[in-house]
């Protein structure tokens, strides 16, 4: 372990991580030629930190052991899978054999501007070109990065393209150079239903008509709850029929509320700037709840309104140098992209993988 440590933090070491144990092989074997250890001898261990690396611990004739970190031979490819909708994005995609985690970024990705309950519906498509890597045998070791992504909606077709910008920054634009992050997202949890809208309705505890100053998303309890946008906790604690609830400012109009939240992320307290898409607690049923889910809030001036239908702060418009290197990538995106069909594979380029 001491030569192991010496490439690599074992703090680091995660459940599930493979570590692969050498012995000697019997007389004859592939070791036998290069040393006089014993068969059954210890002879080392590898362990791939990522789908790019090894570390590799060898033994020595001395009886040493040395460490180090071996780059793996791997080709990188781009995937194309395209498909109409006929229920939700996530069926459709998942009857495509789109790997989860492509998934789960497609639906992050326009999660800004699409209502994946009320904006899909049947004949709408979709189709997404993401980065697929394989190992020397041919396996596929990792699914990931999402180059390109359109959806088709009432015949309206949305394009995003993946771009880095000069800051170094990954974000996602349309062809006009407009990108899809928005200060807020309209629905800062995964996976959950829409149980209660915006607007008068039946109290389901108190019994009458009251106004719901925000929208409900039914989810098995524990689920993580993200923050909307990047801002300062205002408030973090018990606060009556809310139950366990959380503000967060994001400027000087834009407040966000979370209410009923089982509990807390770690470090969650007032003050705590909090970025994009962090977690700051989890689906729970506390205060004035029926059953565990989130209620989610956005104030406007002090005012509550409809998260589902506000218009939200835009996000980042790329101009000047900036707009047309996105323009010249994205021309280049589309040539490459072209020579896909539904559903095959190409060698990925070093200018399309950077897109920068």
């Amino acid at each position: 372990m001491r030569a192991f440590t010496g490439a690599y933090d074992p703090r680091r070491l995660l459940p599930g991580q493979k570590i692969v144990v050498r012995f000697r092989a019997p007389q004859g074997g592939p070791d036998g030629p290069r040393t006089s250890a014993k068969p059954g001898t210890f002879m080392g261990f590898g362990f791939e930190p990522d789908f790019r690396h090894e570390i590799v611990v060898k033994r020595h004739a001395d009886n040493s052991f040395t460490a180090a970190k071996e780059a793996k031979k791997v080709k990188r490819s781009l995937a194309r899978v395209a498909a109409p909708i006929t229920s939700s994005l996530y069926l459709a995609g998942e009857a495509q054999g789109l790997p989860a985690n492509v998934l789960a970024e497609l639906i992050r990705i326009y999660s800004w501007d699409v209502d994946f309950q009320r904006d899909i519906r049947a004949g709408d498509a979709f189709e997404v070109t993401y980065e697929e890597v394989r190992d020397e045998a041919g396996r596929l070791v990792h699914a990931g990065t999402v180059h390109f992504a359109a959806l088709t909606l009432s015949g309206d077709r949305r394009p995003l393209y993946r771009f880095v910008t000069a800051e170094g920054d990954v974000d996602y634009f349309d062809d006009k150079g407009q990108g899809a992050r928005k200060a807020l997202m309209r629905t800062p949890i995964d996976g959950a239903r829409l149980s209660s809208g915006f607007g008068k309705r039946r109290h389901p505890i108190l019994g009458y008509t009251k106004m719901h100053r925000g929208v409900d998303f039914a989810a098995s309890r524990g689920t993580p709850i993200y923050a909307a946008g990047d801002g300062v906790v205002s408030f973090a604690g018990r606060k009556g029929g809310y139950g366990n609830y959380i503000n967060i400012r994001h400027n000087g109009r834009y407040h966000t509320a979370y209410a009923h939240m089982k509990g807390f992320a770690r470090g969650i307290s007032r003050g705590k700037r909090v970025r994009q898409g962090e977690v700051i607690g989890y689906v729970g049923t506390t205060g004035r709840s029926t059953g565990p889910h989130l209620h989610y809030e956005i104030l406007v001036d002090g005012r509550q309104v409809n998260p589902l239908s506000v218009r939200m702060p835009s996000g980042r418009k790329l101009t000047g140098k900036e707009l047309k290197r996105f323009l010249a990538a994205k021309d280049q995106m589309d040539l490459q992209f072209a020579r896909l069909n539904d559903n095959q594979k190409a060698d990925i380029q070093h200018d399309v993988a950077d897109a920068r």
